[in-house]
Protein backbone atom coordinates (compact mmCIF):
# COMPACT_ATOMS: atom_id res chain seq x y z
CA UNK A 1 0.00 0.00 0.00
CA UNK A 2 1.34 3.44 -0.97
CA UNK A 3 2.29 5.64 1.97
CA UNK A 4 -0.48 8.13 2.56
CA UNK A 5 2.22 10.78 2.97
CA UNK A 6 3.09 10.52 -0.73
CA UNK A 7 -0.26 10.59 -2.55
CA UNK A 8 -0.75 13.27 -5.22
CA UNK A 9 -4.31 14.26 -6.15
CA UNK A 10 -4.02 15.55 -9.71
CA UNK A 11 -7.62 16.75 -9.99
CA UNK A 12 -8.82 19.27 -7.45
CA UNK A 13 -10.36 22.70 -7.99
CA UNK A 14 -10.19 26.08 -6.35
CA UNK A 15 -13.24 28.34 -6.19
CA UNK A 16 -12.02 31.72 -4.93
CA UNK A 17 -14.49 34.30 -3.66
CA UNK A 18 -13.67 36.85 -6.38
CA UNK A 19 -14.40 34.25 -9.07
CA UNK A 20 -17.81 33.45 -7.62
CA UNK A 21 -18.60 37.14 -7.25
CA UNK A 22 -17.62 37.88 -10.85
CA UNK A 23 -19.82 35.10 -12.20
CA UNK A 24 -22.72 35.89 -9.95
CA UNK A 25 -22.53 39.42 -11.33
CA UNK A 26 -23.46 38.05 -14.75
CA UNK A 27 -26.11 35.67 -13.44
CA UNK A 28 -24.05 32.48 -13.03
CA UNK A 29 -24.63 31.02 -9.57
CA UNK A 30 -22.87 27.68 -9.76
CA UNK A 31 -21.68 24.90 -12.02
CA UNK A 32 -24.64 23.57 -13.95
CA UNK A 33 -27.43 22.54 -11.61
CA UNK A 34 -25.11 22.63 -8.59
CA UNK A 35 -24.46 25.70 -6.40
CA UNK A 36 -20.89 26.77 -5.73
CA UNK A 37 -19.12 24.43 -3.31
CA UNK A 38 -17.61 25.92 -0.20
CA UNK A 39 -13.87 26.43 -0.69
CA UNK A 40 -10.92 28.19 0.84
CA UNK A 41 -7.24 27.38 0.57
CA UNK A 42 -7.12 26.87 4.33
CA UNK A 43 -9.91 24.30 4.22
CA UNK A 44 -8.35 22.68 1.16
CA UNK A 45 -5.05 22.16 2.97
CA UNK A 46 -6.93 20.75 5.95
CA UNK A 47 -8.64 18.25 3.67
CA UNK A 48 -5.27 17.12 2.30
CA UNK A 49 -3.99 16.46 5.80
CA UNK A 50 -7.11 14.62 6.95
CA UNK A 51 -7.24 12.46 3.83
CA UNK A 52 -3.55 11.58 3.87
CA UNK A 53 -2.72 13.38 0.63
CA UNK A 54 0.70 14.97 0.19
CA UNK A 55 -0.13 17.37 -2.63
CA UNK A 56 -2.80 18.54 -5.04
CA UNK A 57 -2.99 19.89 -8.58
CA UNK A 58 -5.72 22.54 -8.66
CA UNK A 59 -7.55 24.40 -11.40
CA UNK A 60 -10.56 26.60 -12.08
CA UNK A 61 -13.34 24.22 -13.14
CA UNK A 62 -16.47 24.49 -15.25
CA UNK A 63 -18.27 26.70 -16.07
CA UNK A 64 -14.97 28.43 -16.76
CA UNK A 65 -14.38 32.08 -17.62
CA UNK A 66 -16.06 32.70 -21.00
CA UNK A 67 -19.72 33.70 -21.15
CA UNK A 68 -19.90 35.63 -24.42
CA UNK A 69 -17.85 38.68 -23.41
CA UNK A 70 -14.20 38.34 -24.44
CA UNK A 71 -13.03 41.37 -22.44
CA UNK A 72 -14.63 39.96 -19.29
CA UNK A 73 -12.97 36.62 -20.04
CA UNK A 74 -9.52 38.19 -20.54
CA UNK A 75 -9.71 40.12 -17.27
CA UNK A 76 -11.02 37.20 -15.25
CA UNK A 77 -8.40 34.81 -16.68
CA UNK A 78 -5.60 37.11 -15.57
CA UNK A 79 -6.95 37.53 -12.04
CA UNK A 80 -7.51 33.77 -11.72
CA UNK A 81 -3.97 33.00 -12.87
CA UNK A 82 -2.38 35.48 -10.52
CA UNK A 83 -4.42 34.05 -7.64
CA UNK A 84 -3.27 30.55 -8.62
CA UNK A 85 0.36 31.63 -8.70
CA UNK A 86 0.09 33.12 -5.23
CA UNK A 87 -1.56 29.96 -3.96
CA UNK A 88 1.40 27.94 -5.27
CA UNK A 89 3.90 30.38 -3.78
CA UNK A 90 2.26 30.05 -0.38
CA UNK A 91 2.12 26.23 -0.50
CA UNK A 92 4.88 25.27 -2.93
CA UNK A 93 5.46 21.73 -1.70
CA UNK A 94 1.76 20.87 -1.60
CA UNK A 95 0.07 22.76 -4.45
CA UNK A 96 0.53 22.86 -8.21
CA UNK A 97 -1.88 24.97 -10.25
CA UNK A 98 -3.08 25.12 -13.84
CA UNK A 99 -3.76 28.33 -15.70
CA UNK A 100 -6.91 29.37 -17.53
CA UNK A 101 -7.00 31.19 -20.87
CA UNK A 102 -9.53 33.43 -22.65
CA UNK A 103 -10.64 31.14 -25.45
CA UNK A 104 -12.31 31.47 -27.92
CA UNK A 105 -9.99 34.44 -28.63
CA UNK A 106 -6.94 32.48 -29.73
CA UNK A 107 -4.58 35.47 -29.82
CA UNK A 108 -5.54 36.45 -26.28
CA UNK A 109 -5.31 32.82 -25.19
CA UNK A 110 -1.77 32.52 -26.58
CA UNK A 111 -0.77 35.69 -24.74
CA UNK A 112 -2.28 34.53 -21.45
CA UNK A 113 -0.73 31.07 -21.76
CA UNK A 114 2.66 32.72 -22.20
CA UNK A 115 2.10 34.82 -19.08
CA UNK A 116 0.76 31.88 -17.05
CA UNK A 117 3.56 29.48 -17.99
CA UNK A 118 6.57 31.76 -18.43
CA UNK A 119 5.98 34.59 -15.97
CA UNK A 120 3.82 32.98 -13.30
CA UNK A 121 5.44 29.55 -13.72
CA UNK A 122 2.13 27.69 -13.43
CA UNK A 123 2.25 23.95 -13.99
CA UNK A 124 0.10 23.71 -17.10
CA UNK A 125 -3.11 24.91 -18.70
CA UNK A 126 -6.65 23.77 -17.92
CA UNK A 127 -9.07 23.70 -20.85
CA UNK A 128 -12.78 22.98 -21.02
CA UNK A 129 -14.06 20.51 -23.59
CA UNK A 130 -15.81 23.25 -25.56
CA UNK A 131 -15.96 27.03 -25.48
CA UNK A 132 -18.81 28.88 -27.15
CA UNK A 133 -19.55 27.23 -30.50
CA UNK A 134 -16.45 25.09 -30.82
CA UNK A 135 -15.16 21.87 -29.34
CA UNK A 136 -11.45 21.47 -28.87
CA UNK A 137 -9.97 20.11 -32.05
CA UNK A 138 -11.71 22.56 -34.35
CA UNK A 139 -9.35 24.37 -36.78
CA UNK A 140 -10.19 27.67 -35.08
CA UNK A 141 -7.97 26.56 -32.17
CA UNK A 142 -4.99 25.33 -34.18
CA UNK A 143 -2.87 28.43 -33.53
CA UNK A 144 -3.37 28.11 -29.80
CA UNK A 145 -2.57 24.40 -29.72
CA UNK A 146 0.55 25.04 -31.78
CA UNK A 147 1.69 27.42 -29.04
CA UNK A 148 1.02 24.84 -26.32
CA UNK A 149 2.82 22.22 -28.39
CA UNK A 150 5.87 24.46 -28.78
CA UNK A 151 6.02 24.79 -25.00
CA UNK A 152 5.43 21.05 -24.41
CA UNK A 153 2.71 22.11 -22.00
CA UNK A 154 0.67 19.92 -19.68
CA UNK A 155 -2.95 20.40 -20.74
CA UNK A 156 -5.72 19.27 -18.42
CA UNK A 157 -9.01 18.58 -20.17
CA UNK A 158 -12.15 19.06 -18.07
CA UNK A 159 -15.77 18.79 -19.24
CA UNK A 160 -18.42 21.48 -19.20
CA UNK A 161 -22.12 20.91 -19.75
CA UNK A 162 -23.21 21.47 -23.37
CA UNK A 163 -26.05 23.77 -24.33
CA UNK A 164 -29.34 21.92 -23.76
CA UNK A 165 -31.38 24.16 -26.04
CA UNK A 166 -33.20 22.14 -28.66
CA UNK A 167 -32.60 18.78 -26.97
CA UNK A 168 -35.39 16.54 -25.74
CA UNK A 169 -36.11 17.10 -22.07
CA UNK A 170 -35.11 14.80 -19.25
CA UNK A 171 -35.36 15.22 -15.49
CA UNK A 172 -32.12 13.88 -13.97
CA UNK A 173 -29.12 16.16 -13.28
CA UNK A 174 -27.30 17.01 -16.53
CA UNK A 175 -23.86 16.31 -15.08
CA UNK A 176 -24.70 12.64 -14.61
CA UNK A 177 -24.16 11.86 -18.29
CA UNK A 178 -23.41 15.13 -20.09
CA UNK A 179 -20.05 15.79 -18.42
CA UNK A 180 -18.41 12.44 -19.29
CA UNK A 181 -20.04 12.53 -22.72
CA UNK A 182 -18.67 16.01 -23.41
CA UNK A 183 -15.17 14.75 -22.62
CA UNK A 184 -15.64 12.05 -25.23
CA UNK A 185 -16.82 14.58 -27.82
CA UNK A 186 -13.76 16.76 -27.34
CA UNK A 187 -11.20 13.94 -27.39
CA UNK A 188 -12.82 12.32 -30.41
CA UNK A 189 -12.84 15.65 -32.24
CA UNK A 190 -9.15 16.15 -31.50
CA UNK A 191 -8.44 12.63 -32.77
CA UNK A 192 -10.53 13.25 -35.90
CA UNK A 193 -8.52 16.38 -36.73
CA UNK A 194 -5.19 14.67 -36.10
CA UNK A 195 -4.24 16.71 -33.04
CA UNK A 196 -2.21 13.91 -31.37
CA UNK A 197 0.04 13.63 -34.44
CA UNK A 198 0.22 17.36 -35.18
CA UNK A 199 0.86 18.46 -31.59
CA UNK A 200 2.85 15.60 -30.01
CA UNK A 201 4.56 17.87 -27.48
CA UNK A 202 1.33 18.48 -25.56
CA UNK A 203 0.91 16.20 -22.57
CA UNK A 204 -2.84 15.78 -22.41
CA UNK A 205 -4.40 14.78 -19.08
CA UNK A 206 -8.03 13.75 -19.50
CA UNK A 207 -10.34 13.84 -16.51
CA UNK A 208 -12.80 11.19 -15.30
CA UNK A 209 -11.05 8.22 -16.97
CA UNK A 210 -11.76 9.66 -20.39
CA UNK A 211 -15.51 9.99 -19.90
CA UNK A 212 -17.22 7.44 -22.12
CA UNK A 213 -14.17 7.10 -24.38
CA UNK A 214 -13.46 3.44 -23.50
CA UNK A 215 -17.07 2.54 -24.26
CA UNK A 216 -16.96 3.92 -27.82
CA UNK A 217 -13.44 2.82 -28.74
CA UNK A 218 -14.77 0.34 -31.34
CA UNK A 219 -16.47 3.20 -33.18
CA UNK A 220 -13.46 5.50 -32.89
CA UNK A 221 -11.16 2.79 -34.28
CA UNK A 222 -13.49 2.32 -37.25
CA UNK A 223 -13.72 6.08 -37.81
CA UNK A 224 -9.94 6.35 -37.79
CA UNK A 225 -9.65 3.78 -40.59
CA UNK A 226 -11.37 6.07 -43.09
CA UNK A 227 -8.65 7.10 -45.58
CA UNK A 228 -8.98 10.85 -45.02
CA UNK A 229 -8.67 10.36 -41.25
CA UNK A 230 -6.09 7.56 -41.28
CA UNK A 231 -3.56 9.85 -42.97
CA UNK A 232 -3.89 12.24 -40.02
CA UNK A 233 -3.17 9.36 -37.61
CA UNK A 234 -0.32 7.43 -39.25
CA UNK A 235 0.60 5.53 -36.08
CA UNK A 236 -2.95 4.30 -35.44
CA UNK A 237 -5.46 5.58 -32.91
CA UNK A 238 -4.40 3.18 -30.15
CA UNK A 239 -0.86 4.56 -30.22
CA UNK A 240 -2.13 8.09 -29.66
CA UNK A 241 -4.46 7.06 -26.85
CA UNK A 242 -1.49 5.58 -25.01
CA UNK A 243 0.28 8.94 -25.19
CA UNK A 244 -2.60 10.54 -23.25
CA UNK A 245 -2.95 10.62 -19.47
CA UNK A 246 -6.15 9.80 -17.58
CA UNK A 247 -7.22 10.51 -14.02
CA UNK A 248 -9.65 8.34 -12.05
CA UNK A 249 -11.76 11.15 -10.59
CA UNK A 250 -15.33 9.94 -9.98
CA UNK A 251 -14.45 6.84 -12.01
CA UNK A 252 -12.57 4.35 -9.80
CA UNK A 253 -14.97 1.43 -10.08
CA UNK A 254 -13.88 -1.93 -11.51
CA UNK A 255 -15.93 -1.71 -14.72
CA UNK A 256 -14.30 1.59 -15.70
CA UNK A 257 -10.85 0.62 -14.46
CA UNK A 258 -10.85 -2.57 -16.52
CA UNK A 259 -11.95 -0.66 -19.62
CA UNK A 260 -9.27 1.99 -19.11
CA UNK A 261 -6.62 -0.73 -18.90
CA UNK A 262 -7.41 -1.55 -22.54
CA UNK A 263 -6.70 1.92 -23.93
CA UNK A 264 -4.25 3.62 -21.54
CA UNK A 265 -0.55 3.21 -20.79
CA UNK A 266 -0.23 1.97 -17.18
CA UNK A 267 2.25 4.80 -16.55
CA UNK A 268 -0.39 7.35 -17.61
CA UNK A 269 -3.20 6.62 -15.11
CA UNK A 270 -3.37 9.03 -12.17
CA UNK A 271 -5.16 9.53 -8.89
CA UNK A 272 -7.60 12.45 -9.05
CA UNK A 273 -10.72 13.23 -7.04
CA UNK A 274 -12.55 16.29 -8.51
CA UNK A 275 -12.93 17.73 -5.00
CA UNK A 276 -14.80 19.96 -4.11
CA UNK A 277 -17.07 19.57 -7.18
CA UNK A 278 -19.04 16.52 -6.10
CA UNK A 279 -22.49 16.00 -4.67
CA UNK A 280 -20.97 13.74 -2.00
CA UNK A 281 -18.44 16.29 -0.75
CA UNK A 282 -15.22 14.96 0.75
CA UNK A 283 -16.45 11.40 0.33
CA UNK A 284 -15.52 11.65 -3.34
CA UNK A 285 -11.88 11.44 -2.21
CA UNK A 286 -12.55 8.40 -0.03
CA UNK A 287 -14.38 6.70 -2.89
CA UNK A 288 -11.61 7.06 -5.45
CA UNK A 289 -8.93 5.97 -2.97
CA UNK A 290 -10.98 2.94 -1.96
CA UNK A 291 -11.47 2.05 -5.62
CA UNK A 292 -7.75 2.20 -6.32
CA UNK A 293 -6.85 0.16 -3.24
CA UNK A 294 -9.45 -2.56 -3.87
CA UNK A 295 -9.27 -3.05 -7.65
CA UNK A 296 -7.95 -6.55 -8.31
CA UNK A 297 -6.21 -5.40 -11.49
CA UNK A 298 -3.66 -3.34 -9.54
CA UNK A 299 -0.80 -4.76 -7.52
CA UNK A 300 1.20 -2.74 -4.99
CA UNK A 301 3.53 -1.38 -7.67
CA UNK A 302 0.64 -0.21 -9.87
CA UNK A 303 -1.08 1.46 -6.93
CA UNK A 304 2.12 3.34 -6.13
CA UNK A 305 2.34 4.45 -9.76
CA UNK A 306 -1.26 5.70 -9.79
CA UNK A 307 -1.17 7.36 -6.40
CA UNK A 308 2.12 9.21 -6.91
CA UNK A 309 4.80 8.05 -9.33
CA UNK A 310 2.92 8.67 -12.58
CA UNK A 311 2.08 12.22 -11.52
CA UNK A 312 5.73 13.18 -11.19
CA UNK A 313 6.22 12.96 -14.96
CA UNK A 314 3.70 15.79 -15.39
CA UNK A 315 4.30 17.73 -12.16
CA UNK A 316 8.01 17.45 -11.33
CA UNK A 317 7.82 20.18 -8.66
CA UNK A 318 6.58 17.45 -6.31
CA UNK A 319 9.60 15.20 -6.86
CA UNK A 320 11.53 17.12 -4.21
Amino acid sequence: MTSTASRIDTHQHHVPAFYKKALEGIGVHGSGENPWPKWSIEHSMDVLERKGIAAQVSSISSPGVYFGDVNFCVRLSRVCNEFSAQMVADHRSQVAALGVVPLPDTAAACKEAEYALDTLKLDGISLLTHVGKFYLGQPEYDEFFAELNRRKAVVFLHPVRPNQEGLAEYDFPTGTVELPTDTTRAVTNMIYHGYPERFPGIRLLISHAGGTLPMVIYRIRNMSKRPEIAKRLPKGVDYYLKQMYFDLAQASVPLIQRALEDIADPAHILFGSDYPFSQVGEKVIDDVLAGIESFEGYDAKRRAMILRDNALALFPRFAA
